[in-house]
């Protein structure tokens, strides 16, 4: 089953950090974080594959999708709760995987504020946390 989870109104700006917990359903094919000022434009796009075994990251420009950044180190597993903690900084994207790996992506559009938070696929949120 897939989920979807959506802010407007984020009020995310540079030096915020994002905690989301969740649950990762027993039959996820995938799940994505995206943060951006809308839907069409995404600053930072969070995507595990588990078909792949693989973490894809990407940026969204009037709808198109940029140049893939892919990172092999693959922590996730399907059914079980995690935490992931994405910092946004003035010249990239930090997130810290549940097992303390970080992943690094540019922040591409020189956002310094987004608005839009989306949380799709096999993966249902119990709390996020902006600081």
């Amino acid at each position: 089953m897939s989920e979807k989870f959506e802010i407007f109104n984020l009020d995310m700006k540079t030096g915020d950090t994002l905690k989301v917990k969740g649950k990762i359903s027993g039959d996820a094919q995938d799940f994505s974080i995206n943060l951006g000022s809308a839907s069409s434009d995404l600053a930072f796009h969070f995507n595990p594959r588990f078909t792949e075994s693989v973490i894809v990251c990407n940026s969204r420009c009037s709808r198109d999708w940029q140049a893939e950044h892919r990172d092999h180190h693959f922590c996730f597993t399907r059914g079980s709760s995690v935490k992931i903690i994405i910092e946004f900084h003035e010249d990239k994207f930090k997130v810290i995987l549940p097992d303390d790996h970080h992943v690094e992506f540019p922040n591409r559009h020189g956002f310094d504020k987004l608005k839009y938070m989306s949380i799709k696929g096999g993966f249902r949120v119990t709390s996020f946390k902006l600081d």
